[in-house]
């Protein structure tokens, strides 16, 4: 499947570490390996966001504010956003990509960012009562993905598997 061409549409690019929200007119990218990103979409009003997160936790407060490289501070800055938006985090469908093996041999423990990325994205989601409603995760290897905040849809491109273009909707 392509990736359909909205010419009106801005393109954002995450960086790890970085959150984004947007209305119908925005489709926002960003490349993943152990990092995870979580997409929000609200199907009525059509407004969604992505964050593209590094690490599961800080572990110590920081001084500064919330910092999107960490699970739980990049949601709280995209749940800032949907508030401020007169919408509330339950409203959105949340969909998980990322979490992959960059080195095939670190299947567990420190090394195994990716895995920890993954459970501490699910559990937040189920702290505020949200189930995913798609996601491709884990597998080694790095995935481009491309959110439609008009549409909902997301494509996934997942390599070094067979090259694909899949919504995951």
């Amino acid at each position: 499947m392509t990736v359909p061409i909205n010419p009106a549409a801005i393109d954002i690019f995450l960086q790890p570490g970085e959150v984004y929200f947007g209305d119908r007119g925005t489709r926002i990218r960003t490349v993943l390996g152990s990092c995870v990103s979580i997409t929000f979409w609200h199907p009525r009003l059509l407004l969604g966001g992505m964050c593209h997160y590094m690490l599961p936790e800080r572990g110590t407060a920081g001084a500064g504010g919330a910092d999107g490289r960490y699970a739980d501070e990049a949601l709280d800055l995209l749940f800032a956003e949907m508030r401020a938006a007169g919408t509330q985090p339950r409203e959105y469908q949340a969909k998980l990509f990322g979490g992959g093996r960059m080195f095939s041999f670190a299947t567990g423990g420190l090394l195994d960012i990716g895995s920890r990325n993954i459970e501490t994205g699910r559990r937040l989601l189920r702290s505020h009562g949200l189930e995913p409603a798609g996601e491709h995760l884990a597998g080694v290897g790095h995935r481009s993905i491309i959110f439609d905040v008009a549409s909902g849809d997301v494509w996934v491109r997942h390599m070094p598997e067979q090259a694909d273009l899949r919504d995951v909707a």
